[in-house]
């Protein structure tokens, strides 16, 4: 059997286990592994959406100002390597798979059960970051913030992008407890950068800072776009006051929204140097946005022997909404590739996108916990509507419509499958493992 073979029979083993909130298993098992996360400087990123942009952003920054980064994120798009990386670079299959092997080996003798699959890769991405040195350690919080497995390290700065309603099963059913559980990544007398707008987040989380006496700021307050240039798919332009300077930014990813997780990364750099990671200046700051890419968001992919695909992890409302504007500013017609899962609010997010698009495909996400297309084809005018439930059939179906461009989104699973297969039919775009930092 192949490592990769191995890697991907022992991740399903502890996919079975689903999610478990809580950070007893997480601290007993970084314990059990000698506490590699003590030897970190991490970051935590939590929020709804744009924390994995955030993260990039600032680990890009810290790859320009010459520091070792660590960064961690979740989902992957492609393969689970994706998610473990240091100075941009995926983790190799060999050392991901080792690494997993002695989490879940040290987990069954000294715990006597095993972690989850997020558990085991969050252990994981503190053993690997700490036996490599890294200077800086930037995680995306998983699930909520407060019993998330990311949370059992003491981080050094904390960081909250704008709070959405997501997960309420887990994390309740309001803005503000939402908001609560997000916050729990903050710390007594350590710094926290926060972008939220929403009121009723804004002040549950302000809540949370003040009981435990956390140094949280307020990003919305700190920061102020001066300008924005839209370079078409290619990016934008931005001018930003901090209370450092001015800086004048070029960021390759598109769409408004990115605005603030650029804004929230830059005043993390900033505040990073304040602690002492004096490399973050200007200069690095602006390398590091320049040169930093994020596969999957708002991705404009153009095969020579196709139509244009707009990629786009888009699966919540707040998604959808910051889709729906990118779109709107598009001439064209438009066809939407379109898949979900069944616990998504599928019923806010699919009417929205549809009802700009001429033509909609409705597939099925690689999941068990896929949503039935003909279920999805109760919300969209069924003269425009096409269900292919084998993703390679729907892509071709798509592309083959009447359109000007496709769109892809509503699951992570779908957009990584189908960004596989443009690669396999075209040759782009290029694979998700690839250094997020330009060279």
């Amino acid at each position: 059997m192949s490592t990769e073979s191995e890697l991907e029979s022992l991740l399903q083993r502890l996919e079975a286990f689903g999610v478990r909130l809580g950070l007893e298993t997480t601290r007993r098992l970084l314990t059990a592994l000698g506490n590699p996360q003590e030897n970190l400087r991490p970051v935590l990123v939590a929020g709804t959406n744009g924390k994995g942009s955030t993260a990039a952003l600032l680990a890009g920054m810290a790859k320009a100002a010459g520091y070792r980064v660590g960064l961690y994120t979740s989902p992957h798009l492609e393969s689970v390597e994706e998610r473990l990386r240091i100075d941009g670079q995926a983790i190799p299959t060999v050392a991901l798979a080792s690494t997993v092997a002695e989490v879940v080996a040290t987990a069954e003798s000294r715990l006597g059960y095993l972690p989850t699959y997020f558990e085991a890769l969050t252990a994981s991405a503190f053993l690997w970051f700490a036996r490599e040195s890294v200077d800086l350690a930037v995680l995306e919080v998983g699930l909520g913030g407060r019993l998330d497995a990311t949370n059992g390290c003491e981080p050094v700065l904390s960081l909250i992008t704008e709070i959405g309603l997501e997960h309420q099963r887990y994390l309740g059913k309001t803005l503000a407890s939402i908001g609560r559980e997000k916050a729990g990544i903050l710390r007594p007398d350590r710094p926290a950068v926060a972008w939220v707008e929403r009121p009723e987040a804004r002040q549950a989380i302000q809540e949370v800072a003040d009981e435990m006496g956390a140094h949280l700021s307020w990003g919305t307050a700190l920061a102020s776009i001066i300008s924005r240039e839209e370079l078409g798919w290619k990016g934008q332009q931005i001018e930003l006051q901090t209370p450092s300077g001015k800086h004048q930014l070029t960021l390759p990813l598109p769409g408004e929204h990115q605005v603030a997780n650029l804004a929230l990364a830059t005043l993390a750099a900033e505040q990073l140097a304040i602690l002492g990671l004096d490399r973050f200046d200007p200069t690095a700051i602006a390398a590091g946005v320049a040169m930093t890419r994020w596969p999957g968001r708002l991705e404009w992919v153009e095969p020579s022997a196709a139509k244009p695909v707009l990629l786009d992890v888009a699966h919540n409302p707040d998604g959808a909404e910051t889709l729906r504007r990118s779109l709107d500013r598009v001439e064209g017609q438009c066809v939407l590739l379109f898949g979900a899962l069944a616990d998504k609010e599928v019923n806010r997010v699919l009417p929205v996108l549809a009802e700009r698009a001429d033509k909609v495909v409705l597939t099925s996400p690689a999941s068990p916990r896929a949503m039935d297309p003909e279920a999805l084809a109760a919300m969209v005018r069924p003269d425009k509507t096409v269900i292919e439930t084998d993703r390679n059939a729907a892509l071709s179906a798509a592309l083959a419509a009447a359109g000007d461009f496709v769109v892809v989104c509503g699951s992570v699973y779908l957009v990584g499958d189908v960004r596989m297969d443009l690669r396999q039919r075209f040759g782009v775009p290029y694979p998700a493992t690839d250094n997020l930092q330009r060279r």
